[in-house]
Parts: structure tokens; sequence; C-alpha cells
């Protein structure tokens, strides 16, 4: 039985990711806000909640951000960047998921495979933008993208068999894209966490430190 760690799980996509894997018979651990008090931008909550964790876990799961801030929107043009909403927007989105990365060299199993998806999204992707807009949330994926890619590079040297990946889930119909439409529709969040519990089963080491959508896919930086 695959030991397993979901945080953020009482949003959307982390909920359904998390049964998911229960129902593939993973044995899995949640963290999230709402049940566990984990919030990413106090420096003490990551430490506490982060720090009660002792693993190893083979698949760990990290689906943690926001859009823009309560009454806030992601910008669509320059002159609508307001410092303060762009450093909340970092401060959820980058900062606190790279504390709670700060944790996974003792969580993850030295010896055998292990794979850590990281929740990011195509719209991170500097190679893929055609549309422009939405700075705070596009700037702070793609800051995102690189920790991942730099954890991956640090966990290989001590982990030789681990994965770490960033995992780009579609357009998922969730309260976080609630108000968002798109022209290709959105699939469901069971639909979601298939698809990527999927991507993350067939992942290999060499391919860690990749960004990838929901088919498995690889998206340019």
């Amino acid at each position: 039985m695959i030991d397993a760690l979901v945080i953020g799980a009482s949003g959307g996509i982390g909920r359904a990711v998390a049964r998911e894997m229960k129902a593939r018979g993973g044995n899995v651990t949640t963290l999230s806000r709402a049940e566990d008090g984990l919030d990413v931008t106090d420096p003490a909550s990551v430490e506490r909640v982060m720090g009660s964790l002792t693993g190893p876990f083979q698949t760990v799961f990290i689906s943690v951000g926001i859009l823009a801030p309560d009454g806030a929107a992601p910008e669509k043009q320059l002159s609508a960047i307001d410092p303060a909403t762009m450093a909340r927007v970092f401060a959820v989105n980058t900062i606190g998921v790279a504390h709670l990365m700060t944790h996974l060299p003792r969580l993850l199993p030295k010896r055998g495979r292990s794979v850590t998806g990281v929740l990011t999204a195509r719209v991170g992707s500097i190679g893929d933008n055609k549309m422009g807009g939405w700075y705070s949330y596009r700037a702070s994926k793609a800051a995102l993208n690189q920790i991942v890619h730099g954890a991956a590079v640090e966990l290989g040297r001590s982990h030789r068999d681990a994965i770490v990946s960033a995992l780009h889930p579609g357009t998922v119909d969730t309260d976080f894209t609630a108000g968002y439409d798109t022209k290709h529709g959105k699939s469901s969040p069971a639909q979601a966490a298939s698809d990527l519990c999927d991507v993350m089963e067939r992942l290999i080491p060499e391919q860690s430190g990749g960004f990838f959508d929901y088919s498995g896919a690889e998206i340019p930086w």
C-alpha cells in the first residue's frame, strides 16, 4: 500500500485527488487550512503542521493556490497591477508552496520511487503565453515552476528515485474557476483527479523536474 500525502485537501481538486488515491488503495494523509489550520502564509503554521508529519510518503500532491485575493481579480492590463495584491498572490502561490516543499527531503523515502506533484497552471508557461494579462497569477506560477524544477535537481542528488513535477490540471469545475468560462469547457474534479493520478503513476525519474498537463503532455516553460 502506498502512503500518500495530499496538501490542500479541502479544495475542489485536492479533495478529489485524495478520494482518487484512496480508491486506488492508497493510505492517504490529508492536510488543509480548513481542517488542520495550515496557513501557508504563516511560517509558524507551516512548521507546526508539516513538522508533525513523519512519513515517508511515496506520493505527495500539493494543491495550494489562489487566483486573486478576496475582492480582487486577475489583472487584464498593466495599469491594474497593485503591489499589495501581487504580493499576496506570491505569498500563497509561490512562497507558501516553497515553504511546504522545504519539508520534502525528510518526508520522502531515501530509496525507492516517490513522486511529488505540485499543482501549477499552464498560464505559468512563458513560452505558451499568447494572451497576456493575469500578471500576478501567471508570474506566481512561473516562479513556482522554477522552484519545482530546482527542487527536482536537489532531491535527485539525495533521493535517486524521487520524481518532482509541476502539473497542470486543465480547467476544472470548482469554486476556483467559478465565473471564468472557457471555450473548451471544464472537467469535473473527479475526472481531473483521475487524470492527474494517472500522470503521476506514469512519470519516471528521468522526467523529474518537468512540467506536464493532465494528459501527460509536456508543457513549455
